[in-house]
């Protein structure tokens, strides 16, 4: 490690690794599934399109920015508040995924740490299945295949945007990948999410921060903002 981590971090990270990553894991597989499933998906989609007319094209955009939305409704309420028959998901995220990475340790030791970042390849088929392929049908009834199929494309290459992004804000800071301009703007927002006092109340979007700018949520870490933000954290601990 470049730098010694968190005591507190560093704890949770053993415990973490003895009881969720099994000996068998291997985080390059686990991406690699990750990608490979997700192209073949998307490849298969696009192989099937026949004479796609104009107006059906707009079935991209509109699902970018339905996708961009559902992640941010899907992270600001069930990922971060326990609900009915969904709470594994608010465990795996803030009891596991936002005490392995803080705002001041964000970045994976090693491949085996790829278990705290990436979704697992269980939910990777039920999204598939259970979301992206109905929906499809869905689309296909009300409008054409065509357009089910476009939807299907864009809903998969959003969700591995979606990995690939949030893979490379918990890379090295030092490393190739985070040094790239997109990847360095979108993790610092990433990053004061990951701050205790923040995680609740902003910067929902792991990628691009469209619901966010659109609820008020986004949080650049201005002046302003942090002045706010020291302000309410110390009125909620009594400070005058």
């Amino acid at each position: 490690m470049g730098t010694s981590l968190p005591a507190e971090v560093a704890r949770y990270r053993t415990e973490f690794r003895k009881e969720h990553i099994g000996p068998r894991y291997r985080g390059w597989l686990h991406l690699g599934f990750t990608v490979s499933l997700c192209m073949l998906v998307i490849v298969a989609c696009l192989w099937s399109l026949d004479g796609v007319r104009p107006l059906e094209w707009l079935t991209l955009p509109i699902t970018f920015l339905y996708a961009n939305l559902v992640e941010y409704l899907g992270h600001r309420g069930p990922m971060h508040h326990p609900r009915r028959g969904l709470r594994l998901i608010f465990e795996r995220h803030v009891l596991q995924h936002h005490r392995f990475f803080r705002d001041d340790a964000m970045a994976f030791d090693n491949s085996r740490d790829f278990k705290a970042v990436l979704f697992p390849s269980v939910l990777i088929v039920f999204y598939l299945l259970i979301f992206a392929f109905p929906a499809g049908l869905l689309v296909a009834w009300l409008f054409s295949s065509n357009a089910a199929l476009l939807f299907v494309t864009m809903a998969v290459a959003y969700f591995l945007n979606y990995e690939l992004l949030h893979f490379a804000y918990h890379a090295a800071p030092g490393s190739r990948l985070s040094r790239l301009p997109l990847i360095r703007r979108l993790g610092r927002l990433h990053t004061f999410h990951h701050r205790p006092g923040l995680m609740q109340h902003y910067n929902f979007n792991i990628t691009y921060p469209l619901a966010d700018l659109l609820f008020g949520t986004l949080y650049r870490g201005t002046e302003e903002q942090e002045t706010v933000v020291r302000a309410d954290a110390d009125a909620a601990n009594g400070v005058r």
